[in-house]
């Protein structure tokens, strides 16, 4: 379990595909203190550590992971690959603070940035989502994009807005946002319930 508050930016520094894809992301954290197969969420993708070093995590994706993610985007530049930089998120302690919001570090599926504009120093970004997970967003609810806990702000059909400031363009990736990005995109797991339990009434 993750709470979508980035606690470090990383940079994917290898990438190879052994069957599944394996990872290398270069990191601040203290790797001393990483156990091996421990949970780190990756640009909002729950992944394994699998080897470990000074500075650096190697992880393991599936196909199924990239199949589900912006992970194998790559060949556009949308995706993962080497220098790209990704939020990093361990996973969270029993006594943590809980700053965002629950995210199971499982993706629902990919967003697409189709609009930006600045709003004094903030950034308002409009992203589309999938026709199926659209209707689990809703105004003022939240959403993890690439990781990130974010406030949605208003929903028209399949598009959303999320005003970005200014702290939280320096201590992630959604500084360097731009039109056609891919985004991994979250769905707040209460959304899904509530929804749900609509359907069975």
């Amino acid at each position: 379990m993750f709470t979508g508050i980035i606690t470090d930016v990383g940079t994917i520094t290898e990438l190879e595909q052994e069957g599944d894809l394996r990872a290398r992301i270069r990191t601040a954290y203290d790797t001393s203190g990483i156990d091996m197969g421990a949970s780190i969420a990756s640009d909002g993708v729950c992944l394994t550590v699998v080897a470990l070093g000074a500075d650096w995590y190697d992880v393991q994706i599936s196909a199924e992971t990239t199949s589900k993610t912006n992970i194998d985007a790559a060949g556009n530049h949308k995706g993962w690959y080497v220098g790209k930089r990704v939020n990093l998120e361990r996973a969270l302690k029993v006594g943590d603070e809980l700053g965002g919001h629950i995210v199971s570090g499982h993706v629902d599926g990919v967003a697409e940035v189709v609009g930006l504009r600045d709003e004094g120093d903030s950034t308002r970004v409009t992203l589309r989502a999938p026709k199926e997970l659209a209707r689990f967003i809703a105004p003022k609810g939240s959403v993890a994009l690439n990781g990130t806990s974010l406030t949605v702000n208003e929903v028209e059909g399949c598009d959303f807005g999320i005003n970005f400031i200014p702290h939280t363009k320096e201590v992630t990736t959604w500084g360097d946002v731009s039109l056609g990005d891919l985004v991994n995109l979250e769905i707040d797991t209460l959304a899904r319930y509530v929804a749900r339990l609509q359907e069975s009434l």
